[in-house]
């Protein structure tokens, strides 16, 4: 009886500030009303010169994805350093916030094992890397100030500017009362999987390094999948052989064919699956903000569940095929 009353005064609580946090959500769109954010697939420049300039690809700039990215580094490296000072205070047992990463990486483990076997210990650094990289990144997204702190920037399209405190200013609709002109918002922080960059390196390194772990496993004849001509050279070794034996070497070598392809095919549905949900979700987060913003926390939960799913998908598809490579392809 006492864990039921707890269970519905804290339901009642969680209401209130549900309620609450709408509420204040109008006030302040009736004070500063929300516009919609410069919506642009390349990643903004922060840095208006070049950090470095490299002979074949060239100048090399700090953008707003590239910031988000390492900061997400940085999130798991200090991950990582707290599970290190735990392992080595010789406690038997984590407690705290290492017992939960504690039981994340088991479980990670536990499913790696049952769908690889002997080869989780290989295969469980790259997915579980990944995974944990593409979920902080994607949950960036949802901390206040990503997408809306920033630089104005002076654009033709623009909208004009009104200062909220000092020192502090706000793009809003109406430019005919400001300045020529108008202004952009260039945050300083950006969702990384809305940056076709971040989301092809991860796909290259996921395929890359199915090949690797394919070759490690079953040495160079992994390759014969993809140059399956090992029939085909057979075939004439043979002192008698049918109009249907001969059609199955050629078989053989269009099968290889098409696995080559779809190697590449990974790539790009591992790039774009990624980048289309994130990019999609953030620009589904301006619009509602600048059309109905009190049902914006809504889908900030959904957002939440989604940054979660697609963290998932991507880990476990770069697992899944990192197994299939290390198994022989003749299994």
């Amino acid at each position: 009886m006492v864990g039921e009353a707890q269970e519905k005064r804290r339901f009642g609580i969680n209401r209130w500030l549900i309620l609450a946090l709408i509420i204040v959500t109008v006030i302040l769109t009736g004070i500063v009303a929300p516009i919609m954010p410069h919506i642009q697939l390349p990643a903004e420049r922060i840095s208006h010169e070049p950090l470095f300039t490299l002979p074949i690809i060239g100048d090399f700039y700090l953008t707003n994805t590239l910031l988000a990215t390492l900061l997400a580094d940085l999130v798991l490296i200090a991950i990582a350093i707290t599970i290190r000072r735990a392992a080595r205070s010789g406690k038997p047992v984590f407690s705290g916030f290492a017992s939960a990463v504690e039981a994340i990486i088991e479980a990670l483990y536990n499913l790696t094992e049952s769908t690889a076997g002997k080869w989780a210990v290989s295969i469980l650094p790259y997915f579980a890397t990944i995974l944990l990289l593409v979920l902080v990144a994607n949950w960036m997204e949802l901390i206040p100030g990503v997408d809306t702190i920033g630089f104005l920037e002076p654009s033709e399209h623009g909208y004009g500017i009104q200062e909220v405190i000092p020192g502090v200013v706000t793009i809003v609709k109406d430019t005919s009362e400001h300045s020529e002109g108008g202004y952009i918002l260039v945050p300083y922080l950006r969702a990384a999987a809305t940056d076709l960059n971040f989301t092809m390196a991860l796909a290259l390194i996921a395929v890359v390094m199915t090949q690797v772990s394919g070759v490690r496993s079953v040495g160079v004849r992994y390759f014969g999948k993809f140059l399956a001509f090992g029939n085909f050279l057979k075939l004439w070794t043979r002192p008698k052989i049918g109009p249907f034996d001969a059609m199955f070497p050629f078989i053989d070598i269009f099968v290889g064919i098409l696995e080559l392809v779809a190697e590449f095919a990974k790539i790009l549905s591992f790039t774009f699956r990624l980048f289309g949900n994130i990019f999609a979700g953030a620009v589904l987060l301006f619009v509602l903000g600048t059309l109905l913003p009190a049902i914006q926390w809504g889908v900030l939960v959904l957002e939440l569940f989604f940054g979660l799913i697609q963290a998932l998908v991507f880990g476990m598809l770069t697992m899944m095929f990192m197994t299939m490579a290390v198994r022989s392809h003749h299994d």
